[in-house]
């Protein structure tokens, strides 16, 4: 069994234990006995980016809903031209500080690229307070619509949030939703609530057969 070692931790405002612990050079978020996120399975957050990007001609701007480790933002920065504002929007303020301190040089700076704009707080707040402003919004929040670490999670992925999240998108703009799993019920929302639907299954990491789920949803 693979001994990790504890490098810093973090409590949120509702009192969730956020860890972040290394093994060689490999890191994870943990949630209280949860992982949250790993550097072992990431392919799925690059493609989080490029399925998205792969669907809007040279967007000007795009939001990013949860830092992580940093895998979406590196691809979304690597995907879009020189004059795009990329907005990542936080939760957890030490997530922020990890990814400068610990894992920045990982990814080639990506917070400190002229183009990112970092928001420390929730994204739901963020997006419902845009109208038209995105042309793509990508969410990796929690686990996705389902098994959720933090319940109040769940009304990002609820009939608001979806709402919400359409009207903050222009036109012809994409909302892309990463999930550790298949999830109908909230693809038949996304359908309900005006977008078009597709529900990819991507690879985790390479050579493994573990899979996640993009629901991307375009604003005709």
């Amino acid at each position: 069994m693979l001994e990790w070692t504890v490098v810093a931790s973090a409590r949120s405002s509702d009192g969730s234990e956020f860890v972040l612990a290394r093994h060689d050079d490999d890191w994870v978020v943990r949630v209280g006995e949860r992982l949250l996120m790993s550097d072992r399975m990431h392919d799925s957050e690059i493609a989080l980016a490029e399925h998205s990007l792969s669907r809007v001609d040279e967007p000007r701007a795009v939001l990013v809903g949860g830092l992580g480790l940093g895998y979406t933002l590196r691809a979304v920065l690597d995907g879009v031209g020189p004059r795009t504002v990329v907005t990542v929007v936080e939760l957890v303020p030490e997530i922020v500080e990890w990814n400068r301190k610990y894992l920045a040089a990982r990814h080639e700076y990506p917070l400190d690229d002229p183009r990112c704009r970092v928001v420390v707080g929730d994204v739901f707040d963020t997006i419902q307070r845009s109208r038209r402003a995105f042309d793509v919004i990508l969410l990796d929040v929690d686990n996705g619509p389902r098994a959720l670490a933090q319940a109040r999670n769940q009304r990002l992925y609820g009939s608001s949030g979806v709402r919400s999240c359409y009207e903050a998108l222009a036109p012809g703009g994409v909302l892309t939703v990463w999930s550790a799993g298949p999830n109908g019920r909230f693809a038949k929302k996304l359908q309900e609530l005006g977008f078009q639907v597709e529900v990819l299954r991507v690879s985790a990491r390479t050579g493994s057969h573990a899979k996640h789920v993009l629901f991307i949803g375009t604003r005709p």
